[in-house]
């Protein structure tokens, strides 16, 4: 069937002219000449919304989101209610459930309108997935060349042996134009963020232009398909050592996870999205969306490097003063500008990075590693967990995350996030734990909780534990000496983890969190407050019920 039938059948487009699997550079000077959209929050919607730098189609596209969708719009994301999957979904204020009859009238609407503009649609055939065991073809239909080009760059352009591949489709139509009328199409706002199980649709809808929707959606998804196939999906890192040794590596914002994962020793499989199949651990992409927020072009020199490449994209960084974007160096951009958003965004192909795993692919992990950024300064700096408690603190997902006060002190507020991307998540939490342990315990894996925050006191008042240490830690972890027998273990009295006493090329006193602090009750309060911030997020989304055991 050619592509216009397939997506008459499938959609509904009629007349619309598409611009199929174009290259790159094809969708580059597509995206500048025709990419329109509100850029300003008084702006009209045929603003500019991408820009050349001074390097031409030689250097990366800079693309500009709707002022108010600088991040994924987590208010207006659903998934259409069926009947048949209604059960199955972990329905959470994230992801809402969208009536059926509501939907339906909703894309007939918006079919209606695309086929009235007549408008060309980019259309780009990628995989989410590299495994075929589990990989679908992913179809992205939209408005915007940067999203085709976005799609292009992030995942992969070919898998074979894909059984049925047809049959698996899943379609994407991304259609900025089509506002929402809450009041009639049961939206919450203009715009909306869809899945449809049944039809295997993903409709976006409005003011929704981050390019983030079009690799997070389907990411839902996967995490909706792989669990029904014995798979676990993951939002976490992986890389594979000199000895074929795989680890993965689960952390939010903030923890690390991008930094030690990218380690000259180890070969990359990915930085955010993987799969554990009964072979192995492989990568659902083929490309890397970083922040670039007061990027440290030093300590991530792969990302400065491929900010002068072709084909990459930034979004939402703005110009310099005074200086159009065609007249200024990539390198010059001011990655600190926070004006737009502190969400800068950096899209780039998985190839960009010198050491990728070959198919992005590794096998059973020996090391699977939850990372926290402890602002209380109360965890220890690294301790050893068995099943139990891997269930626990991955359904948990903690880490803190700092608050500026009102006279300029920080202070440390929790943030719990199951399995390390609750958004993202399509099932219940509880499935991707079991999945987890049963994984960990068939091939023998070892589990560290990796605490990369502070010491001696919380945040504010105390120094943030050394990525040397950290990086020595992890090492010692990887390298099976934190699990080797005769290593003796100190059960931590109030969090019920086993920390070990000593660690190659660490200082034995850092290992316990208590004797850095130099108030010894002021630890024991704020140690047993955090259990409590732990215990009552167990409670708030009764865990227990799906067979997680509270252990502290």
């Amino acid at each position: 069937m050619d592509l216009s039938n397939a997506l008459e059948q499938k959609l509904g487009l009629r007349n619309v002219p598409f611009k199929y699997n174009l290259s790159k550079r094809a969708l580059f000077c597509e995206a500048v000449a025709n990419d329109r959209g509100r850029v300003d929050p008084d702006g009209s919607d045929t603003q500019r919304k991408a820009y050349a730098t001074s390097l031409g189609d030689k250097g990366p596209l800079v693309f500009l989101t709707d002022p108010s969708c600088t991040g994924r719009p987590v208010k207006d994301t659903f998934g259409v209610a069926w009947p048949e999957v209604e059960s199955e979904i972990w329905w959470k204020d994230n992801f809402q459930k969208y009536d059926p009859e509501h939907y339906e009238a909703l894309l007939r609407r918006v079919v209606e309108h695309v086929n009235a503009r007549g408008r060309a649609l980019y259309v780009q055939d990628v995989y989410a997935g590299s495994d075929p065991r589990y990989a679908v073809p992913y179809r992205f239909v939209g408005e915007y060349a940067t999203h085709a080009m976005f799609a292009h760059n992030m995942f992969p352009k070919h898998v074979a042996g894909i059984e049925d591949a047809e049959r698996k489709r899943w379609t994407m139509l991304n259609v900025q134009s089509f506002h929402c009328d809450p009041q009639r199409d049961g939206s919450r706002s203009n715009r909306a963020a869809i899945i449809d199980f049944r039809n295997q649709i993903c409709l976006v809808v409005g003011r929704a232009d981050y390019c983030g929707l079009v690799k997070k959606t389907i990411f839902t998804v996967m995490n909706y398909l792989l669990p029904r196939q014995g798979y676990l999906s993951m939002h976490c890192s992986g890389n594979i050592g000199a000895t074929d040794d795989t680890a993965i590596l689960f952390g939010l914002s903030g923890t690390g996870k991008t930094t030690l994962s990218a380690d000259s020793a180890r070969r990359l499989i990915g930085d955010d999205e993987a799969g554990w199949t009964d072979v192995g651990v492989s990568n659902l992409e083929d490309g890397c969306y970083a922040k670039l927020i007061d990027l440290d072009k030093e300590a991530e020199p792969i990302i400065a490097a491929a900010l002068s490449m072709e084909g990459t994209i930034v979004e939402n960084v703005p110009p310099l003063p005074g200086k159009p974007y065609e007249q200024t160096h990539p390198q010059e951009l001011d990655l600190t500008d926070s004006s737009r958003t502190e969400n800068t965004r950096f899209s780039y192909p998985l190839s960009c990075n010198p050491n990728v795993a070959e198919g992005a692919r590794g096998g059973h992990p020996e090391t699977i590693v939850l990372l926290t950024a402890d602002a209380f300064g109360v965890l220890p700096p690294v301790s050893l967990l068995d099943g139990r408690a891997v269930m626990y603190h991955f359904v948990q997902g903690f880490t803190a995350k700092l608050a500026g006060t009102e006279v300029g002190v920080n202070r440390p507020e929790a943030a719990f996030s199951a399995c390390f991307g609750g958004p993202f998540m399509a099932q219940r939490p509880s499935v991707y734990a079991k999945l987890l342990r049963e994984k960990m315990e068939r091939h023998d894996a070892r589990c560290l909780l990796l605490n990369t925050g502070w010491m001696g006191g919380p945040a504010g008042q105390a120094p943030r534990i050394s990525i040397r240490d950290t990086r020595a830690l992890l090492n010692a972890g990887l390298q099976g000496a934190l699990h080797q027998e005769g290593m003796k273990y100190d059960l931590h009295p109030v969090f019920g983890v086993r920390v070990p006493r000593s660690c190659p090329e660490v200082d034995a006193a850092m290992l316990d969190p208590r004797a850095s602090w130099s108030d010894k009750e002021a630890y024991d309060r704020s140690a047993e407050q955090l259990r409590d911030m732990f215990r009552a997020n167990f409670e708030k989304n009764d865990f227990a019920a799906y067979g997680i055991d509270a252990v502290m």
